[in-house]
């Protein structure tokens, strides 16, 4: 049978989709502040929620021991309880279903040989990835669990990139089967475009961090980041030294969110106008049109939800998320589509 088949492309395609939506319900989880509600972690046993109502309510006197029911949730009742213990037990079993569409599959295409070596060195990566993002979720869930009802953002952001990250990787290793001869390429921009996809995971890293600290439900106004000021105040006087405010101050946190959607939007803009003074093939042409659309789109989306999250904010926060997944995956074709 042919190495790097059908089967081995729609297995990693089948992986992106799952990310995908872990990351949507993560996003989920999240808004909806559960991710606190499971505190034991049981890799096998964890997979099977309570079935009745004396475990039910061993798992609540298990939430009640922790910061979160003491400082935040004490007036909660057991349906309470099971409102936010539902989606973090999802997020968390759909985390160990890939890790079985990651393994098994692997382990069967490597027993057939239908892996050529070099997918053979791309798989194992994804695996580290994986395994290593499964890591990052106890890691993060900890930090939450000590002395504050809430989990570290730099945890947050760290799980959530690696979930990005490991998303673009195996979409490149699915794009390296469907397109495997590259063409000769502009190296500058092939270099220009690496560029704008760091800056973009800069900004995604930083949008993490507007969800960890809650920095979204303050300076609701657009373009000002309150009634006439471009820069509220609070941006550089929350923190000392002045630079924690750009990495833990609410205020500044948002205005950085805030200045990098402007770059990744000119960046695109840039990209998509030297792309379009060459000959481009159809994907090419249709890659750099995608990513313009979803670029303006996504801001669209981040207006929308600075204006609005308080209002609706577990629609806008999650159709925001979903934004910055549609953008990295145009970003990972545009760049795979002009690298060599």
């Amino acid at each position: 049978m042919k190495k790097d088949n059908k089967k081995v492309f729609y297995w990693l395609l089948t992986g992106c989709a799952l990310i995908f939506i872990m990351v949507v319900v993560g996003g989920i989880t999240r808004l909806t502040h559960s991710g606190l509600s499971i505190s034991n972690y049981k890799l096998i046993s964890g997979t099977i929620p309570p079935m009745n109502e004396v475990e039910w309510q061993e798992a609540f006197d298990l939430y009640k021991q922790y910061p979160e029911y003491q400082k935040l949730n004490n007036h909660f009742t057991l349906q309470d309880f099971k409102d936010i213990y539902f989606w973090e037990w999802l997020h968390r079993v759909i985390g160990r279903f890939i890790g079985l569409v990651f393994v098994i599959p692997f382990l069967y295409f490597l027993i057939r040989k239908q892996l050529t070596k070099p997918t053979i060195k791309k798989a194992i990566i994804l695996l580290i990835l994986g395994g290593f993002q499964g890591f990052l979720g106890w890691y993060m869930v900890k930090s939450g669990l000590v002395d504050r009802p809430d989990v570290s953002h730099y945890r947050l952001a760290a799980h959530l990139t690696t979930a990005f990250i490991t998303f673009a990787y195996t979409f490149w290793v699915a794009l390296d089967l469907i397109f495997p001869n590259k063409k000769e390429v502009d190296k500058r921009l092939r270099n220009f475009i690496r560029v704008t996809l760091a800056v973009l995971l800069l900004q995604i890293i930083y949008g993490a961090f507007v969800a960890g600290l809650d920095a979204g439900f303050i300076h609701n106004h657009w373009p000002m980041m309150s009634e006439g000021k471009f820069v509220h105040k609070t941006v550089y006087i929350e923190q000392t030294p002045i630079i924690k405010n750009f990495i833990e101050g609410k205020s500044g946190v948002q205005f950085v969110h805030r200045m990098l959607a402007y770059v990744v939007v000119i960046l695109v803009v840039m990209v998509w106008n030297k792309t379009r003074k060459l000959q481009l093939d159809n994907v090419q042409q249709k890659g750099t049109n995608t990513l313009i659309f979803l670029v303006g789109l996504q801001f669209l989306l981040g207006v929308l939800t600075i204006l609005l999250i308080n209002k609706a904010k577990v629609l806008l926060g999650v159709s925001h998320q979903i934004g910055a997944f549609f953008l990295l995956t145009a970003m990972t074709f545009v760049l795979h589509r002009f690298s060599k």
